[in-house]
């Protein structure tokens, strides 16, 4: 059986030892299951999940939005 190798998010180098490999998100898809997001053990902190200006936006969106106390 072969190990299924992986790429890093980060840095996007192969993940050639499985022991280095984590799986860090899901990445959902249109028509399908979606696939797994890995980096390296090292580089596991250095993802950004969330795109920094959408979370801006919707920052701003929701404090539009927030009732007033």
């Amino acid at each position: 059986m072969t190990t299924p190798l992986h790429v890093c998010r980060a840095c996007d180098g192969l993940i050639t030892d499985p022991d280095d490999a984590v799986a860090v998100a899901h990445d959902l898809g249109n028509s399908g299951p979606g696939w797994t997001i890995w980096a390296h053990r090292d580089h596991a902190d250095d993802i950004e999940l969330i795109d920094p200006v959408l979370l801006r936006i919707m920052l701003r969106i929701w404090a539009a939005h927030r009732p007033a106390m």
